[in-house]
């Protein structure tokens, strides 16, 4: 029994090993993420605790840090209980091997 995601997997020949790298430069955590994370932290402190809440007025859509792992990619493939964020990664990272590929993107209800 195999799943949508093992066999497009094995359709696009796409390797493991080449997924979990793609995902790790896809999710690394840039300058920018960590000089917006660091402010966050600061005006959080300055607030107080009471306040944290009301203290961050703008959001910012950050690189999460966390690549896929080879055991998220072997749930994926068996079928197994895998999150929505983590199917998200796996999409981001079979998507940046498309990319290279010059291939068209994927949604994740193509995979999952």
């Amino acid at each position: 029994m195999s799943t949508k995601f093992a066999k497009f997997l094995e359709e696009s020949k796409i390797n493991q090993l080449r997924l979990q790298a793609a995902s790790r430069k896809v999710e690394q955590r840039t300058k920018e993420d960590r000089a917006f994370l660091s402010e966050v932290a600061r005006k959080r402190a300055l607030a107080g605790r009471k306040e944290a809440a009301n203290a961050v007025a703008e959001k910012k859509k950050l690189h999460s840090g966390r690549p896929v792992t080879p055991r998220l990619i072997s749930y994926a493939t068996l079928g197994k209980t895998v999150s929505g964020s983590a199917k998200t990664r796996l999409v981001r990272a079979v998507n940046r091997v498309l990319e290279q590929r010059k291939q068209p993107q994927i949604t994740v209800r193509d995979l999952f």
